[in-house]
């Protein structure tokens, strides 16, 4: 797949400002795209968009195919009459800064309950048919998703491997009896699935109206508690209890000395070949659906993975296992053709995970922040290759002010000999360092345009709660930034 040279913005819609607490696919994303657009960028990039859990993050939903429903729009309900302005009544007091995810949690499932009643009580017309359309065009992953989600409530939020054993198993008896005993909560759930869905391909029908693409991220893991794992235990190393033998993470590394203990079952790439890696290639059709472009995180799990013990209390006492390589590639390649994917390169990478990205032609990523060692450093502009993705950090970093505060001192005084300038403004410094780089996309987080520190953090990597909450404010986006990102794009044919 060949990229052209272009620039992009990475902001989670969960970022977005507005008054329900959560950033959503309102109008403040229609906003936010036309101010993109108007800036003379062609992409944005967003985080994973299924359904969060524990700890809120991205990267471990409870689906890898479903919407995450926190992200519907009030505003767009209403407009469309399956919310009334009085539905919202006894809302909370949101905190306009972050993401009260817990309060979230409570106030808006109730709110697109209502949105159902609203449906169910209308006479039967086009959005009914649409509804029934959704559901038959999504029923490979639709059907063990809704059913997930109303045992899961029924089970008082439990992880699924700590079920009744008869709903663990997937006993046929159990899955009919939670049919007929959950039906309406199965049906809540696919109506939320539906509204997610038709709102998001509303907004990015948007944003292909103006001239843009949507980079989206495809984590390489699932999570334990998620449909996929419930649904396929056949693809994964779990024991006769349902409970992962191993567990995937990252050797002790730059972000933490015992490394990170992710959690996530490990994929059985034997059992995967053997049904032509047809789960993978389904999860790479559906997010090509939702999305134009395809990150994959943590790329290097393909070619090699850290195998931890399931029952390990950190990340250092693992093994390297090799995973399906180009097998898997080559599948992909010939079910849906030659693809738009970037690969997250970053890590402990060996030659065999550049081999494996090369030989696809991938673009990898390049982190500007990690480049300041020293003149040999890949992450400095000069070593590029036109077929990389440059970023100044990703929701992992520190944001560009944020790192350059706590940097080593050896760090900054690289940086100030690299860049040729004083610290008057290191942010724009190092957003100018790789829009004028020949990396084929340039991709910067809104929070380093808007030259924000560490309080506009989103992630680090290891550390649970307390992230992922960050929203900007509604006024960032004025004409004096717009002027500058406009700028910043044509000077550097971007």
């Amino acid at each position: 797949m060949t990229f052209k040279r272009s620039s992009g913005m990475l902001l989670h819609p969960t970022s977005l400002p507005g008054p329900y607490g959560i950033g959503d696919l309102g109008p403040m994303a229609y906003r936010f795209i036309d101010f993109l657009a108007d800036s003379g960028f062609k992409l944005w990039q967003v985080l994973p968009l299924g359904p969060t859990g524990f700890g809120d993050s991205p990267y471990q939903c409870f689906s890898a195919f479903a919407g995450n429903p926190y992200l519907v729009s009030p505003d767009v309900l209403m407009e469309q009459g399956l919310l009334w302005q009085e539905d919202l009544a006894g809302m909370p007091a949101w905190d306009a800064a972050h993401v009260d995810f817990g309060a979230l949690y409570h106030w808006k499932p109730g709110l697109l309950d209502r949105a159902f009643e609203r449906f169910s009580a209308m006479p039967r017309g086009p959005i009914h048919a649409e509804f029934e359309s959704f559901l038959s065009d999504n029923a490979s992953w639709m059907d063990d998703f809704a059913l997930f989600m109303a045992l899961k409530d029924a089970n008082g939020g439990k992880s699924w491997n700590e079920w009744p054993k008869e709903q663990r198993e997937r006993q046929g008896a159990a899955l009919d009896a939670a049919r007929r005993d959950y039906g309406a909560s199965i049906v809540r759930q696919q109506f939320r699935q539906f509204l997610f869905f038709r709102q998001w391909n509303a907004l990015k029908s948007y944003v292909h109206n103006r001239n843009m693409q949507i980079v989206g991220d495809i984590p390489i893991f699932v999570a334990m508690d998620s449909a996929d794992a419930w649904s396929h235990p056949e693809l994964f190393f779990l024991d006769e209890n349902s409970q992962p033998r191993v567990v995937a993470g990252v050797p002790p590394d730059y972000f933490s000395p015992t490394g990170q203990l992710w959690g996530n079952p490990l994929y059985d790439w034997t059992r995967h070949q053997q049904t032509g890696y047809a789960w993978w290639i389904e999860r790479i059709r559906a997010t090509l659906s939702v999305v134009d472009v395809v990150r994959i995180d943590h790329f290097r799990g393909f070619a090699g993975y850290w195998e931890i013990p399931g029952n390990a209390a950190t990340a250092e006492n693992g093994r390297w296992v090799p995973g399906p390589g180009a097998d898997l590639f080559h599948a992909i390649r010939a079910a849906l053709g030659d693809l738009p994917i970037i690969a997250e390169d970053l890590g402990e990478i060996t030659p065999d995970v550049i081999k494996l990205r090369d030989e696809f032609g991938l673009p990898g990523m390049k982190i500007l922040q990690f480049g300041f060692s020293g003149p040999d450093n890949p992450f400095l502009p000069h070593h590029y290759s036109s077929n990389c993705v440059a970023y100044t950090g990703t929701h992992d970093n520190d944001t560009i002010l944020g790192w350059y505060r706590t940097a080593p001192a050896s760090e900054r005084d690289y940086y100030h000999r690299y860049i040729s300038r004083d610290n008057v403004d290191v942010p724009g410094d190092m957003l100018s360092a790789i829009w004028g780089s020949v990396a084929v996309f340039a991709i910067a987080p809104l929070q380093d345009f808007l030259r924000l520190g560490t309080e506009a953090r989103m992630n680090f990597p290891g550390k649970v709660g307390g992230f992922w909450s960050w929203r900007m404010n509604e006024s960032a986006l004025n004409e004096n930034l717009k002027n500058q990102l406009r700028e910043l794009n044509w000077v550097f044919q971007r």
